[in-house]
């Protein structure tokens, strides 16, 4: 740094604390609106079943299958997942999940045609070959598997094989995302992960002899031990294997919530400040490597999809993330697995022992959700906008949905902390995130949730 730059650099590093000070409370990551928190009872398989059975027979879906087995559990996890080191409750699972989807084509009024399958986990790379067959010739019996269809799936590269990966290959994979989160021993020693660079190389390189033609890796901030140092590191060591996308996810510590957070020593785990200066060089370095930089937390090549999707307004905002998945109706498998039709989402059974039973019961296995009101449409439509392309025309946003755009103007008051602090722009009723309010956005977005408690506690902190 030169003398010339240094008074900039501490003039950022002191807007930095100012951001830390005034808005590191908790907000939710808005994956959905309503969110999770408003999930209820109420929506149960009776109303699963009616919300079937409405869906058009010409409507294609998407389909989200959960896979909760690991062959380890790192204690950082946040995902429904547990320990297993033995195939045969794994491949009773899949039967299970097959007779799930059969019980879903029963309720449903044709055989849909299914534009994309995602297989998340957990560690989806637990399944064999052999239930990868029964998986998909399932899910073929009961939906139409369009030749073109996206077939994505989560991966630990430390447990991958070759064999892993042709198998899939056969069943039309189309996008791999690798979980690494940091490769410093440290940090891994303090997580109860362990993996190498040689692993994820080998697993890249496995990938792409089957033509696999868009890979993600997904990496970590604000781990224990973690630092600028090794985070960079991390990166350099994932840019030599020319991923199409990067994820780069802040760690969200809630022990009160996922017991094996508790085994993290939190006097490891670094501070706002700390955590902000990981993410933000981090992002620099993405962006100087050609990278364009997606919403929140993702960064894509500007050939990739998602990039593409980011610039033309396109981009969509699900459980798993930033997607560039239009379909309005994502179908959920397996223990936990949330589903978005047009009336709402629905959730099944978060215990794997609850889910087991009710589908050997011939039950479809809904344990809640939320039915959407007109107000939770247009308020999700403002929010997933301004996750996705940082800025919204609250006004335009309102005319779609036949609202009177001067009943958000309470929400848009609240927002003159951000603009006066140089976060946000707002012109007539178009809201655009500026600066460093990228940082913020959650809490931005927070302003136009009609349920958000600030107080509850609920959610993991914003920044």
């Amino acid at each position: 740094m030169t003398i010339a730059e240094a008074p900039a650099a501490r003039a950022h590093a002191q807007a930095l604390a100012n951001l830390i000070a005034r808005y590191d409370g908790r907000s939710p990551r808005y994956t959905s609106y309503p969110t999770a928190v408003q999930f209820t009872p109420a929506v149960d398989q009776a109303a699963y079943r009616g919300w079937l059975a409405a869906l058009p027979a010409d409507t294609p879906v998407s389909l989200y299958a959960h896979i909760p087995f690991c062959a380890r559990i790192c204690w950082y996890c946040g995902c429904n997942t547990r320990a297993m080191n033995r195939p045969e409750p794994i491949s009773d699972y899949v039967g299970l999940l097959v007779r799930e989807a059969e019980m879903l084509g029963e309720a449903l009024p044709a055989r849909l045609a299914a534009n994309a399958i995602h297989l998340g986990g957990g560690s989806p790379n637990m399944l064999s070959a052999d239930d990868m067959d029964a998986l998909f010739d399932g899910l073929g019996r009961v939906f139409r598997l369009t030749p073109d269809r996206e077939v994505s799936v989560e991966i630990d590269p430390a447990r991958l094989t070759r064999d892993w990966v042709q198998a899939a290959a056969g069943h039309g994979l189309t996008r791999a995302s690798l979980g690494v989160q940091n490769l410093d021993a440290r940090v891994q020693a303090a997580v109860n992960r362990s993996e190498t660079e040689q692993q994820v190389e080998q697993a890249v390189g496995w990938l792409r002899e089957v033509g696999v033609r868009s890979i993600n890796v997904d990496l970590m901030y604000g781990l224990p031990h973690q630092t600028t140092t090794n985070t960079l590191a991390t990166l350099d060591s994932i840019l030599r294997l020319a991923p199409e996308r990067i994820a780069l996810f802040g760690y969200a510590h809630v022990p009160w919530m996922k017991a094996n957070q508790q085994l993290i020593e939190e006097d490891a785990l670094p501070g706002p400040a700390a955590r902000l200066d990981q993410a933000e060089t981090a992002a620099e370095h993405l962006v100087a490597a050609g990278y364009v930089r997606v919403g929140l937390d993702h960064f894509a090549r500007p050939g990739d999809e998602l990039a593409q999707a980011a610039s033309g307004g396109r981009l969509h905002r699900n459980f798993q993330g930033y997607t560039t998945d239009a379909a309005e109706t994502l179908l959920g498998l397996g223990a936990s697995a949330i589903g978005r039709l047009p009336q709402g989402f629905v959730q099944n059974a978060a215990q794997e022992l609850a889910w087991r039973t009710a589908v050997r019961e011939g039950r479809l296995p809904v344990a809640r959700g939320v039915a959407f009101t007109d107000d939770d449409r247009l308020r999700g439509e403002i929010i997933e906008r301004l996750m996705c392309d940082l800025a919204v025309d609250v006004g335009a946003v309102a005319a779609r949905h036949g609202r009177d755009p001067g009943e958000l103007d309470g929400a848009m008051a609240r927002l003159s902390p951000f603009v006066a602090d140089g976060l946000a722009r707002i012109e007539g009723r178009r809201l655009q995130v500026v600066g460093d309010g990228r940082l913020v956005i959650r809490s931005i977005c927070a302003v136009f949730d009609a349920y958000f408690d600030p107080e509850a506690g609920r959610h993991s902190r914003s920044l």
